[in-house]
Formats: C-alpha cells, structure tokens, sequence
C-alpha cells in the first residue's frame, strides 16, 4: 500500500525524511526526535509502523485546542483503518471499538459514567489498602534475594493483580491476566495471538461468574448500571479499562523508579534523598509521561489547523510527551522553579472530553506502590550502569524493559514486621 502523502504546512522546501516513532532510535533518544519535529511547526509527518503514517501535534497549545475541540475532530478510527496494511501492528491500539476511547458525544458520555461511577465506589482508603496488601505480597516475593528487576517483579504485575481484585475474581486467576497481558505486550506474533485469547477467555469467565452471582466489584457495577450496556459494551469497558489502567500504571510506577535511582537529587536511594515518590511521580508526569504518543484524533472534514491543511479522515496523533515539554524540562516540586510547556501543568492525562476518567485512582495507586517499596528496601540502587537502561520499541508508551536493582535481603523471620506479615492479612474489599 502507498504511504500517505504529508500534507502541505510550514517545513522546510527540502523535506527531511519522514521520522519513525518506532525503532532503536526512537526508543533510546525519543527527545532528539521531537527536537526534529517541532522544526515542521505545530504538526510534523511521522510514521507509527511500517507504511502507517500519520500527523503529530507538538506544540502544546495545538493540543490543547484539538483535545478541546469536539466539533472538528472525532475519536471515531473506522474509516481511517480500512487503509491499513493487513494485520497492520497498530491496530490493537488503535482499531473501532464500542468503547470510551473511539467514541464521541452522548455515546462516549454513557460509556465514561460507567467508569467513573464505578470508581467512585471504591473508596480511596479502600484501594490504598488494597495496594499495600498487593505490594507487600510482591515484595515479600523477592525480598530475600538480594536483586530484583523492578519491572517484570513488581511494577507490570501490581496493577493486573489489583484489577484482578478490583474486578471481582480470586487472587488465583490473577497469574492467568498476568500471563495473557505479558504475551500480549512481549510475546512474538504467534505467542501475542494465543495470549489475546487468553486474555478473551478470562474476560468472558470473568462476565460469566457475574451473572450468576453479583459481587462488590467494578464487573458487577458495570453490569448493574443504569447506562444498561449490552453484554458486548459490558466486555469492552472491562478490556479497556484493564488495558488502558494497566500498562499507564506500569510505567508510571516503572519510570518514577528509575527517576529516583538515577537523579542525584534523590541522592541515589530510594527513601534518603532531599524529593519524595510524589516528586518523581510529578517529574514523570511532566518529562518523560508513560503514555508518550497517542490521543489519536480523525478531522471529520478538511481542516486548516495551526498553519497546516489537513484531509478529513487523516490520523492525527497528540506527543503527550513533546507537547509537554515543549519548551524543555519541567523542574519536579522542590527542585526549582518550573519552566515547562504550562508552568507546571502536563498532559499525561490527555485533556479535554477524553482525559482520563480516573486520574485521582492512578496516583493513589503508583505513589502507594512505590512508598511501599520504599518502607521495606530503603537501600534499592541499580544493579546496572543507567546508560544500560532500555526502553521497549513502539510509538505509544515510554515503557522501561526492565528495571534492574539490588538492595540489603530482608527475611520473613528477622526481627520487627515484614512485608510477609502484612501481605499474609486478609484482603480488603471495596464497599457496598
């Protein structure tokens, strides 16, 4: 299939060629790529994958006005992927589904008060308990070994174990998300494909012990909402708030981590520096924002937008990350005055009818976490020079591959508590 021609705006008469938001380059360096982009202005032609073009907004008052602009733009992908390759990588992120994400207007509306109103049932003491019970359980699984990777041990697997919980099944299934959610993310295409149908049927088993017995869970709050969704709609809130909670959550709990581990402000520990988890936590949000790219946008007629003509239909994708940090970096609180994009404003929660509908539950969720890990392992340091730190290819997320460290064991019978006693207390659930 034909690349999609960029269309005219202001760059310069010689085009560069288009940049890759996918690839070795990208994921080691994606700042110098942004530098480069923001040279076309506003917006800068991109590819995502291999023959997939698309437009991406930079400049952090064109996000602003896109995001706000429902009028223009709609959220709605079907036609623009009929023009994808077959079997086209992006799809899974970015393909029609009766769902908060690729919807608009009232039918977004009643799929996002699903979501909130069953969040908002879950009282934040609520799921900070849970966390800890989460974390303290991981921890104890690798407390006494002297090294850890942070990632593949604790960051990836806390919020499926948490939404396992959250949605309504015994902590026995929560290896077979973890399972499906990891071979989806890692696994090669043969591997992703048997991983989504696993992923399918835990869902569905999921939906299934609902109807035969409602619980004090999001599943059952879906099911009983007044929106009245459909069994279809009911599985598609749950996969997407599963996908979109998770690999966010992930790498914000991952990200800030590595912040703390290798940032002399937090003089190289995790709990003796002069900055706290929720400093590094807000540094992410502002610098280096989990979800790098996405807020995939389709004018819905020809469009001059911020000096640049664009066909309706055309994918037009927000840099969460470029955007933000548009005019460099963002002092993290105590660190010095901001100087960022907004003053100290970000766009890791997107803006607009879109934002996240749960921000408040994310950073209840990954500062819990990370201050966990800090009570019980306060000498974590990197078990690897932090040039050596990785990052996953893709355009969409800034996610580390792994987070290698090492710290003093702790041991389930030394003296005082221990993250074994507290993980063995019963779990608590969310209210009535």
């Amino acid at each position: 299939m034909p690349k999609q021609e960029p269309v005219d705006g202001p760059v310069p008469a010689a085009r560069r060629a288009v940049a890759r938001l996918y690839g070795p380059e990208f994921a080691a360096d994606p700042e110098a790529v942004y530098e480069r982009l923001r040279r076309y202005g506003p917006l800068a032609p991109v590819e995502i994958s291999p023959d997939v073009p698309a437009l991406l907004v930079t400049d952090y008052r064109a996000a602003l006005d896109l995001l706000h602009d429902e009028g223009t733009w709609s959220k709605d992908s079907r036609g623009w992927q009929e023009t994808l390759p077959a079997g086209s990588p992006v799809l899974p992120m970015l393909g029609w589904r009766p769902n908060v994400m690729f919807n608009d207007g009232d039918v977004h509306a009643r799929y996002r008060r699903v979501i909130t109103d069953g969040f908002e049932r879950i009282a934040p003491h609520e799921l900070r308990a849970t966390v800890v019970s989460i974390a303290d359980a991981l921890i104890a699984d690798f407390g006494a070994d002297h090294e850890a990777d942070l990632m593949g041990q604790f960051a990836r697997v806390l919020p499926l174990r948490l939404f396992n919980r959250l949605f309504g099944l015994p902590d026995s299934h929560s290896d077979r998300l973890i399972s499906a959610i990891a071979g989806m993310l890692e696994g090669d295409p043969a591997q992703a494909s048997a991983a989504n149908a696993e992923f399918e049927g835990y869902v569905a088993e999921l939906i299934s012990s609902k109807r035969r017995a409602r619980g004090r869970d999001l599943t059952s709050w879906f099911m009983d909402h007044p929106a009245e969704l459909s069994e279809e709609e009911i599985t598609h809130q749950i996969v997407l708030t599963m996908a979109a909670g998770h690999e966010p959550t992930a790498n914000l709990i991952g990200n800030a981590l590595a912040r703390m581990l290798t940032d002399d402000r937090y003089y190289g520990t995790l709990s003796g520096g002069a900055l706290t988890p929720r400093d590094a936590i807000q540094d992410v949000l502002l610098n280096d924002p989990p979800v790098a790219n996405y807020a995939a946008h389709f004018p819905q007629r020809d469009v001059d937008f911020h000096g640049t003509r664009i066909a309706a239909g055309t994918l037009v994708m927000v840099s969460l990350a470029a955007a933000g940090a548009q005019h460099g970096r963002t002092e993290a609180p105590g660190a010095g005055a901001a100087s960022g994009s907004g003053g100290g404003a970000h766009l890791a929660w997107s803006a607009g009818a879109h934002t996240c509908p749960v921000p408040r539950s994310a950073l209840l969720i990954a500062t819990t976490a990370i201050e966990r890990l800090t009570a019980w392992l306060s000498d974590i340091e990197l078990a690897v020079p932090r040039g050596e730190l990785a990052h996953r290819l893709g355009p969409f997320y800034r996610a580390l591959t792994r987070l290698p460290v090492r710290f003093t064991p702790i041991r389930p019978d030394q003296a005082g508590a221990t993250p074994w006693d507290t993980s063995a207390a019963p779990h608590p659930a969310p209210p009535a």
